[in-house]
């Protein structure tokens, strides 16, 4: 198995996370979506990553079906998403939240990073750092204690912290130390373990 993408994009990361939780051997390819375009381009037609090749030689695109698909290597009494009911639909939607946090936030850094700043348009970033900001009110509103989503680690988990330690790093003034008590003693606590502090990023 092969994983493309560096673990600075939390996508890339909450795959490596899942991955290494399992305890699936995997080969890493640490390519940027934006310095190592025609390479990532040879996994995934789009340029983005993650890309994920499977034992069988199958690509997969997209992070949420990477993890599905790893979910259903595990199984369900492994799996890091419940298989169906209640506590299903509680994670997806927690994950749900910091994977819409994160997506503000990226389009917030591009609107900033990539325009020049007399194309900056202010009420788009002011609007999308918001939501940002919503989304990471929502998660440290679902209290977690120890986890998200009770007493055991899932996807949830894994999805909030990776976005939340991207945002802490890259986007400081969206996570300000102290804003988010329930959630940097999350991370914390997540961090503390194998597969999390094998893919804190670097550089």
């Amino acid at each position: 198995m092969i994983l493309v993408g560096r673990f600075q994009s939390p996508f890339v990361r909450r795959a490596a996370v899942t991955l290494k939780h399992y305890g699936l051997n995997f080969e890493h390819k640490a390519l940027s979506s934006m310095t190592d375009k025609d390479a990532v381009k040879t996994f995934n037609p789009l340029g983005r990553v993650p890309a994920f090749v499977t034992d069988e030689g199958d690509t997969i695109v997209d992070s949420a079906v990477i993890l599905d698909h790893l979910d259903e290597l595990a199984g369900p009494s492994k799996s890091l998403t419940p298989p169906k009911g209640k506590e299903r639909r509680k994670v997806l939607h927690a994950v749900a939240v910091a994977v819409g946090a994160c997506e503000k936030a990226v389009g917030g850094l591009y609107e900033k990073n990539r325009r020049p700043a007399e194309k900056v348009h202010q009420p788009w970033l002011d609007q999308l750092d918001g939501q940002a900001k919503d989304g990471l009110d929502a998660l440290e509103a679902m209290n977690p204690s120890p986890f998200l989503c009770g007493s055991k680690l899932t996807q949830a988990d894994v999805t909030a912290v990776c976005v939340f330690d991207f945002m802490r790093g890259q986007l400081p003034h969206l996570a300000p130390a102290g804003r988010y008590p329930k959630l940097e003693a999350l991370s914390k606590r997540c961090n503390e373990m194998p597969a999390f502090a094998e893919t804190v990023p670097k550089g």
